[in-house]
């Protein structure tokens, strides 16, 4: 079974921002569009932290950096950040697969877009898949497509014309060692449980946050 994250905290302007931490019992193989340990290879130990809806550091790698430190982090890992308070993730679980999400739909874009430049506003869809077989290198990346197209028939079937918001990031893990797993598609052995599994924990998230628009800016009572 993976290790299942724990809910923490970091002191930030007298509050006590959450966080959530896993500590990989040994490393796991990733492919991840993280914005700290993105790219593929082990891994071991992925945060998600809450942010302000105000977010606009432009060194979020070295923020989450210092943030892992602080942890007392130390190898190769993943971080993510997101607007929305991290103890309302959803988690998921079909046929040996395991979702995590945190859902946050304030700011959602259509990918393809008259709409040019950056957009750094944190609302943010940040999912965290757990395989238990090892996937080929092809597989692996197959996996990260298959959750995004489940991410968008999500929010498709929650009635929103948007793909995802600018910032969305998927961490896709399995096991190091064993026989690979060759596919990764929808219909494969470990996509189709996945696809299922992210679809349901974005669309309960994005129901929730649709509902209640609550970002851990909010919660604080901040307005940034």
């Amino acid at each position: 079974m993976f290790a299942e994250p724990s809910l923490t905290h970091r002191r930030k302007d007298g509050l006590d921002v959450p966080l959530l931490l896993w500590r990989f019992p040994a490393p796991v193989l990733a492919a991840s569009s993280a914005v700290h340990g993105g790219g593929t290879g082990p891994r071991e130990w992925l945060i998600n932290a809450s942010v302000a809806m105000s977010y606009a550091r432009p060194d979020p790698d070295a923020h989450l950096a210092a943030l892992a430190a602080g942890l007392g982090l130390t190898g190769p890992g993943i971080g993510l950040l997101t607007g929305v308070d991290v103890a309302d993730m959803v988690t998921e679980h079909d046929d040996g697969i395991q979702v995590y999400a945190t859902v946050g739909l304030g700011a959602p874009i259509q990918a393809a877009s008259a709409e040019s430049g950056f957009d750094h506003r944190p609302g943010t869809v940040n999912i965290v898949i757990w395989v238990p077989q090892r996937l080929g290198a092809g597989a692996l990346i197959n996996a990260v497509a298959t959750a995004t197209e489940a991410k968008v028939q999500a929010l498709r079937d929650l009635g929103l014309a948007a793909t995802g918001t600018a910032t969305d990031a998927v961490c896709v893990l399995c096991p190091l060692t064993g026989v690979p797993a060759p596919y990764g598609g929808p219909r494969s052995r470990w996509g189709a449980p996945l696809a299922r599994a992210v679809h349901a924990a974005v669309g309960a998230g994005g129901a929730t946050n649709l509902a209640t628009g609550r970002s851990w800016s909010a919660r604080a009572g901040r307005t940034g």
